[in-house]
């Protein structure tokens, strides 16, 4: 998926640096925390490479993507896929909010697109609660159908607007192509708020890779959060906001993140602690650097990398095509 903070591009330098300072090589069991996870670029690789994951989000349909990524590590059984993509179309909740054919006034899928992905996400969920399919099968097949649809999404980048006039992309035909397997150890999985989590795990390596701006995951993703969750929610305004104030993040906000990434650090109990942010985040690099040297040894490490295409398109104002990630490192307690 093309998403904000991914830090697919960045995987080598982050690798580089985590092995450099800890002295973990790849193929080490050790225990690694991945706790803003959005679509699990980062875990995965390091279940891939043998460690013991503990993942997390706030948000569902990235709880949905990383239940498969992180907790599945047997084949799961491909013969639904043909049925699932011959299903008939129906109008659900997708189809009559989110397609301009409906009425609703949103055009972010096309109509056939939307009643497709409603007709494979209802099936989806009548064939776990009738236990036709277990729950490894499940979280596939469902993170299987966000990542699919996103890529027919009538969007610049996000769900924050949707285009007026239809895409090219977003009239092909919508097919539910299958994720990856990762093998490795089988890890585990939660939607919790990490200040709230990071009380009651513990490991070697936690990452950290919050938001940097005040821009809410919960705003710019809210669709797929609709079709993970299938909940019909009450939507409101143009774009069919839902009610997401208990995913908002304290890390969005100049008056509360350093407070809450203050007792995030003084709360984790794990030797290494790295932070992805960069130079244009809501924490000051001084600030950051105050907060983790009080609870031992603190370094950084920089790279440049190319901004994320929905910044260069959407705000205008930014100048850069590039900017720079730093990598904070904490090892607690020396």
């Amino acid at each position: 998926m093309n998403y904000i903070g991914s830090k697919f591009s960045l995987l080598d330098f982050l690798k580089t640096t985590i092995s450099d300072v800890t002295g973990f090589e790849d193929g080490e069991p050790f225990t690694f925390a991945d706790l803003f996870a959005g679509t699990g670029v980062v875990g995965g690789e390091y279940k891939k490479n043998g460690c013991r994951l503990i993942a997390n989000d706030v948000q569902y349909y990235s709880y949905v993507l990383n239940k498969h990524f992180i907790e599945n590590c047997e084949d799961v059984n491909l013969d639904l896929l043909d049925y699932l993509n011959n299903l008939r179309g129906i109008k659900g909740f997708v189809y009559l909010n989110y397609c301009a054919g409906s009425g609703s006034g949103r055009n972010y899928f096309s109509d056939d697109n939307g009643m497709r992905c409603d007709a494979i996400r209802r099936e989806l969920e009548r064939l776990f609660q009738t236990r036709k399919i277990n729950e490894g099968e499940y979280f596939f097949y469902l993170a299987s159908l966000i990542n699919s649809i996103d890529k027919y999404a009538n969007t610049a980048s996000v769900y924050g607007a949707f285009l007026k006039h239809m895409k090219r992309s977003a009239q092909k035909d919508f097919v539910l192509e299958p994720l990856p397997l990762i093998r490795g150890i089988k890890g585990k999985v939660y939607n919790q708020d990490i200040n709230e989590l990071v009380r009651s795990i513990s490991g070697d390596v936690l990452y950290l890779d919050p938001p940097y701006n005040t821009r809410q995951y919960c705003s710019n993703y809210h669709v797929l959060e609709t079709i993970a969750r299938y909940d019909a929610p009450v939507l409101k305004g143009v774009t069919g906001l839902r009610d997401a104030s208990k995913q908002k993040s304290a890390y969005c906000s100049s008056r509360t993140v350093c407070r809450v990434f203050e007792d995030l650090i003084s709360n984790a109990r794990f030797k290494y602690i790295f932070l992805s942010y960069n130079n244009e985040g809501l924490m000051p690099l001084e600030t950051i650097r105050t907060i983790m040297s009080r609870y031992g040894k603190y370094r950084r490490f920089t790279k440049e990398y190319r901004r994320f295409k929905a910044d260069r398109d959407e705000n205008r104002n930014i100048g850069a095509n590039s900017t720079t990630e730093f990598l904070h490192c904490l090892i607690k307690g020396e």
